[in-house]
């Protein structure tokens, strides 16, 4: 049976209890000294502990079998529903949004601009649903390299492993250094040493996450609260700017041959720039291994999505359409993915003029740019612990402490976040540095979710044969199965679109053939190194492809009585309200 969430609040004794050691009371030192050797007895290995659980498929192909003896401890399960509704609404509420889509509407026009979000978002709201059905049957930390590895193949669970693992890894330094840009947005921080900055920020990223999952959580409330009011702000402020929607909505129309800037190949090349946009929304996936109870509250977060997608993308990205021409030149000109004066929410205020707002613009995009470091340690510690479990990673990365949190793999996280300090390399050998980094993990959310969808259908059809019947699951991806191919024929279109606008840029004419070539492997890299993972291991191992009829559909299933689950449920469902039966269907 499944512990209750104070036992998972309890250290375990180094002789393998689950109390925190005891002392007497007495005086006030010896408290001091109590609290002391707790919080260092927290760093202490917990031996029952384990990211995977019994039935996820190891690297050599087989289902991990439980151990003898005791179940054993997974990661804290401390996130609430307040977390997951958090992470899932504002976790990829970014800079993506807030100075990415200034490139996108400066390369591919305003239409371009919505079409791409607006197609983007309803391949990820089809992923997000298929990752929500898998993760209430198996909450497992890593949990798209397990469903990879279980579903189709080991090998290429271990390629999409690393390939997530190191799309977060380099994300960290990359965001640590956007930051100390953003930071400079301000005269008085502009003659500060950037070295000072990104010291002050990778510091208060490893402490957040050092706190454990709990830590990840509250920081992840904290900043998407922020961000989601900035947004609803910005979309009140601007249409309470009726007069200056007008004008700028003539002025668009005679701008009208713009709305599709570049032709076709710009809306191919603004498809890119929405993914990376959205990049982080499977989070809230990963994220269920350590929610107390998945079954009730990951549905709700998963529906969330669809709302941020149509509220805080299509209705926001529509104004920026509107108020800002396509060749403002600050949108051409920024300075990079972290420019607060190339960010159109900015432009818009300012075309406004409204005071003082772009300055509050600016700290949300930090703000922003905090989060997402954040969310790279998170990600990539939960997914690196699993693998090791797994037998995919060195074994010393899932290392579990009694607090619950994975931390040689944190530590191993954070500890490529010093890389930020390219920032004191001047900035020709810092953009070339970050570049390489960044093409490394380009294409890594695309690969994500299309593995994600393909599980689902695969996970679907392995049910049907099986003989199992739908009503059997806890909550059911509302596009389906047909949502799932939509998915997976999206994503492969993203990459071939990529591999084109790669290959041959807007542009490309006026590049020598050099610059052609390090265009294109900037762009693409990160699939060769994704067939090369693939490869080696499908050699070294000898994996094979998984069959339907011998998949495994019962181990590592968290609820033990499903049907019973199921059926309270049902009951319960049958005294709602009509308008809350609405409600819920939708959230």
């Amino acid at each position: 049976m499944e512990k209750s969430v104070d036992d998972e609040k309890k250290y375990t004794s180094p002789a393998g209890s689950h109390e925190a050691p005891e002392y007497e009371a007495g005086s006030l030192e010896e408290v001091k000294v109590s609290k002391w050797t707790h919080f260092v007895d927290s760093f202490k290995p917990n031996p029952n502990a384990s990211v995977t659980p019994a039935g996820v498929v190891g690297a050599d192909g087989k289902v991990i079998e439980g151990s003898a003896g005791p179940p054993p401890e997974k990661l804290s399960r401390r996130l609430k529903g307040r977390h997951l509704q958090m992470i899932a609404i504002g976790g990829s509420i970014g800079t993506g949004l807030f100075v990415g889509s200034g490139s996108a509407l400066a390369g591919g026009g305003p239409a371009s601009l919505v079409i791409a979000y607006g197609l983007i978002g309803a391949m990820l709201y089809c992923t997000v649903h298929a990752l929500g059905e898998l993760a209430v049957v198996f909450p497992v930390a890593g949990s798209f390299a397990a469903y990879s590895s279980r579903f189709l193949d080991p090998a290429w669970g271990f390629a999409m492993g690393w390939n997530y693992a190191m799309g977060w890894l380099v994300t960290l330094p990359l965001e640590i250094i956007a930051a100390s840009i953003t930071v400079s947005y301000w005269d008085g921080a502009k003659g500060v040493n950037g070295a000072v900055w990104v010291t002050i920020f990778l510091l208060v990223i490893i402490a957040i996450n050092l706190f454990g999952v709990k830590g990840y959580g509250e920081a992840e409330f904290v900043f998407s609260i922020i961000k989601i009011v900035a947004v609803l702000g910005f979309m009140y402020t601007l249409f309470s700017e009726y007069a200056l929607i007008q004008e700028q909505a003539q002025l668009m129309s005679t701008l009208a041959r713009g709305a599709f800037n570049n032709g076709f190949k710009g809306l191919c090349s603004v498809f890119v720039t929405a993914a990376f946009s959205f990049a982080g929304t499977e989070l809230v996936g990963l994220a269920a291994a350590e929610t107390a109870n998945p079954r009730k509250t990951l549905p709700s977060a998963i529906k969330q999505v669809f709302w941020r997608i149509l509220l805080f993308y299509m209705v926001s990205l529509t104004l920026v359409g509107v108020l800002v021409p396509y060749n403002n030149p600050q949108l051409i000109n920024g300075s990079g993915s972290s420019d607060a004066n190339a960010s159109p929410f900015v432009i818009a205020i300012k075309n406004a003029g409204i005071g003082g707002l772009p300055s509050v613009m600016n700290v949300v995009i930090l703000i922003a740019v905090l989060s997402v470091g954040n969310s790279s340690i998170y990600g990539s510690s939960r997914t690196l612990a699993a693998m090791a479990d797994q037998g995919q990673a060195p074994k010393i990365l899932g290392y579990i402490d009694r607090a619950g949190r994975p931390l040689v793999s944190i530590l191993f996280a954070s500890s490529l976040g010093f890389l930020c300090y390219l920032v004191a390399a001047g900035s020709d050998t810092r953009t070339q540095a970050f570049d390489w980094l960044l093409a490394i993990s380009g294409l890594s959310s695309i690969f994500t979710w299309g593995s994600i969808c393909f599980c689902h259908i695969r996970f679907r059809k392995a049910w049907k044969v099986q003989g199992r019947s739908l009503s059997e699951l806890a909550f059911r991806s509302q596009p389906g199965v047909y949502g799932s191919w939509f998915g997976l024929m999206f994503n492969f279109l993203v990459l071939i679109a990529q591999f084109w606008t790669g290959l041959a840029p807007t542009g490309y004419g006026a590049l020598t053939a050099g610059e052609r070539v390090q265009n294109f492997f900037q762009a693409y890299l990160s699939a060769p190194i994704i067939v090369l993972f693939y490869v080696v291991f499908k050699i070294v191992k000898r994996t094979k492809i998984r069959r339907t009829e011998e998949m495994d559909l019962v181990s590592g299933q968290r609820e033990l009585n499903l049907a019973q689950l199921i059926e309270e449920d049902r009951l319960e469902r049958m005294n709602w309200s009509a308008p809350k039966r609405l409600y819920k269907f939708f959230c």
